[in-house]
């Protein structure tokens, strides 16, 4: 009676972990302004350390959430402020199994770290838009600086 009693108790754990799983996914993702992503986290294998996940845009960051984690704070924020594009490239060796064939990497800094980030190529697009463009209400400092006529 006890091993059923232990058998049930462990299968209504893991049916409560999946739960919370799918609930976290379901609230982040209702809200609009998600994508599918993966950050590399660890460089010491070539072609390893990429760890799937989601990100979403909320205003100035795009926090990055990772895929199979209970935590509901993201994993890694980046600032549209500090983030600056240095190249983009193919997945490479390793890389290749490990991401869909249409993933393209971009490699960017962050407050002088590097952070390497892939993506389909249809988001790296929104990407780039996402991050050359000013919030709404934003004046740029050199237009601010000017005096401008009086309509």
């Amino acid at each position: 009676m006890e091993i059923v009693e232990g058998i049930g108790i462990g299968v209504a754990v893991i049916l409560v972990a999946l739960l919370i799983l799918f609930i976290r996914r379901a609230l982040f993702t209702r809200s609009g302004g998600i994508i599918r992503l993966s950050v590399r986290v660890s460089t010491i294998l070539d072609g390893r350390g990429w760890s799937p996940g989601f990100g979403r845009f909320v205003g100035d960051e795009l926090r990055w959430y990772r895929m199979f984690s209970f935590a509901l704070r993201p994993k890694r924020v980046l600032s549209r402020k500090t983030l600056a594009v240095e190249r983009r490239r193919l997945p490479e060796g390793q890389e290749r199994l490990s991401m869909p064939a249409d993933w393209v990497i971009v490699r960017c800094t962050s407050n002088h770290a590097p952070v390497e980030i892939a993506m389909a190529r249809s988001t790296v697009t929104g990407f780039l838009s996402w991050l050359e463009a000013a919030p709404p209400g934003a004046a740029s400092p050199r237009l601010a600086s000017q005096d401008w006529p009086a309509a």
